[in-house]
């Protein structure tokens, strides 16, 4: 059976670098290790390079510009993301909003260099949409819930069951996963029973006095 997937996005929280961030990436390492869950990372650009170097997890960039090399000064080049040591890529985040052209491109531009990518959405149709790309994960997260400590698979788990049979009728082959508020291994299986592959989640790891002490906690019931 395929491993669930718990992936945490370190934003860009104070505690999300530097040595925090390694802290968090050798939490999930160990964790990961102990318990056959895949367990990934998204951090800021600049910790891209250093965690991939330095841990055996997944580590996902934040965000991607569909562009090509050239002229395209500012912008988020996916080969350097890949060459930087990059896994996958978050696309069209709550806090990085992005038109369907422009997600359309990214997820474009990330098949080009092998990066696995996770498009976030917020509702069910935005869903069955993102799922029409062919991305490898659509990351369904009510943005009323991200970082409220409510968890959307006990106060909204209609839209996680409607999210995947909208995904699963538009393409089969896509993976689901859930986000916001997601705090517990309670808060996990729920999401799985509910048909997602794993979870996306913040703070509740980032913010935590002992990562590794939470992230056995997700794990503990699956």
């Amino acid at each position: 059976m395929e491993s669930p997937l718990i992936l945490i996005n370190l934003k860009t929280y104070k505690e999300g670098i530097g040595d925090r961030a390694h802290r968090i990436a050798a939490a999930a390492e160990t964790v990961s290790a102990e318990s056959g869950v895949t367990i990934g990372i998204a951090p800021s650009f600049m910790e891209i390079h250093p965690l991939s170097r330095h841990y055996a997890i997944p580590v996902y960039a934040q965000h991607i510009d569909g562009i090509s090399p050239g002229t395209g000064t500012g912008h988020i080049l996916p080969e350097a993301v890949k060459l930087a040591g990059a896994h996958g890529t978050l696309i069209n985040h709550s806090e990085r909003r992005l038109t369907l052209a422009d997600i359309e491109a990214a997820v474009s531009a990330a098949k080009r260099v092998r990066l696995e990518t996770v498009v976030c959405t917020n509702n069910v149709p935005t869903s069955a949409a993102a799922a029409a790309l062919s991305p490898d994960y659509v990351a369904i997260e009510p943005p009323e819930l991200i970082g409220s400590g409510v968890s959307v698979s006990k106060a909204d788990p209609g839209i996680i069951e409607n999210s995947v049979a909208a995904v699963r009728k538009v393409h089969d082959g896509v993976k689901v996963l859930t986000g916001a508020g997601i705090q517990s291994g309670e808060c996990v299986k729920i999401a799985l029973d509910l048909g997602t592959h794993g979870v996306l989640l913040a703070s509740s790891v980032v913010k935590a006095d002992d990562p590794e002490k939470v992230l056995r906690e997700l794990v503990s019931l699956l």
